[in-house]
């Protein structure tokens, strides 16, 4: 077997050691409820991170390019209207008009 084979089976063992630990410990108990609550909150916190990840930064320097105009933009469409076809039409516009100067 090759070696990125190997490491492809070795991940997919680990990946789900990991996700069989949390069941296994629990036991079908359920979880306390500020746990549950602070679980809740990781989602947007997370989504929130990887939006200003790619759209500040190139590699490991700060960067402001069309993509973080787009991002901008898409966030105020998307506040003030609430449409996610509008927030993608509208980030995917200025994303290229910026591209294009």
């Amino acid at each position: 077997m090759s070696t990125g084979a190997m490491t492809i089976v070795g991940c997919a063992l680990v990946t789900a050691a990991i996700k069989a630990a949390g069941p296994v410990a629990l036991g079908g108990r359920e979880l306390p409820t500020w746990f549950t609550s602070v679980v809740i909150l990781l989602s947007p916190a997370l989504l929130a991170a990887l939006v200003a990840t790619q759209a500040l930064a190139e590699g490991d320097q700060l960067a402001l390019e069309a993509d973080t105009g787009g991002v901008a933009v898409g966030g105020l469409v998307i506040w003030r209207s609430g449409s996610i076809v509008a927030c993608v039409l509208a980030a995917a516009t200025v994303t290229a008009a910026l591209r294009a100067l």
